[in-house]
C-alpha cells in the first residue's frame, strides 16, 4: 500500500502535465500516448493499493474490458508480435473485479511475448456457454519446458 501510496504523488503531478501539453496541437498525438500510459500507471497504483485486500465485484462487460487491455498492450509490444482476436459482438456482464482481470491479461500477454521471443502470434477469444465465459490465451511460443513442470 505504501509504494502504491508513493507513486500516487509523481501521477498526480504528471497528469497535469499532460493537460497543460494537450493545448499544443503539436503536440497531441504524443499526449494522447502519454496519457494512456499514465492511466496505466495509475491503474498500477490501485492494483497495489488491492493487495491484501478481498477483491470487489462489480458486473462488468468483459468483452470490453480485454479489448481495451489489448489495445493498450498491442502498441507497445514489438512489431513482431501479432494479435488474433475473437470476441463475440455483445456485451457480457459478469461479477469480477475488472483491475484484477486485467493484470491476469496483461500478464498473460507478456509472458506470451517473452515464450515467443517477440515474434509470434497470441491468440484471444471469449466464448460463453450457459453457465461458463471461457477467455482463452494461446501463442505460438515454445511453450513450458518439460522439465520443470510438476504433475500432481
Amino acid at each position: 500500500k505504501e509504494a502504491a501510496h508513493q507513486l500516487g504523488t509523481p501521477l498526480s503531478s504528471l497528469m497535469a502535465w499532460v493537460e497543460l501539453l494537450k493545448e499544443k496541437d503539436e503536440t497531441k498525438e504524443m499526449v494522447l500516448e502519454m496519457e494512456k500510459d499514465i492511466k496505466r500507471l495509475d491503474t498500477i497504483t490501485d492494483r497495489f493499493s488491492k493487495i491484501g485486500s478481498k477483491p470487489e465485484l462489480k458486473e462488468v462487460d468483459i468483452v470490453n474490458l480485454i479489448n481495451q487491455s489489448v489495445e493498450y498492450l498491442k502498441s507497445r509490444m514489438p512489431d513482431n508480435t501479432l494479435f488474433t482476436i475473437e470476441f463475440p459482438n455483445k456485451e457480457i456482464f459478469i461479477p469480477i473485479s475488472g483491475i484484477l482481470l486485467e493484470w491476469v491479461v496483461e500478464n498473460l500477454v507478456r509472458n506470451a511475448v517473452d515464450a515467443m521471443k517477440g515474434k509470434g502470434e497470441i491468440r484471444i477469444s471469449i466464448t460463453e456457454d450457459i453457465t461458463n465465459v471461457i477467455i482463452n490465451i494461446t501463442d505460438n511460443g515454445d511453450g513450458i519446458d518439460k522439465s520443470i513442470i510438476k504433475y500432481t
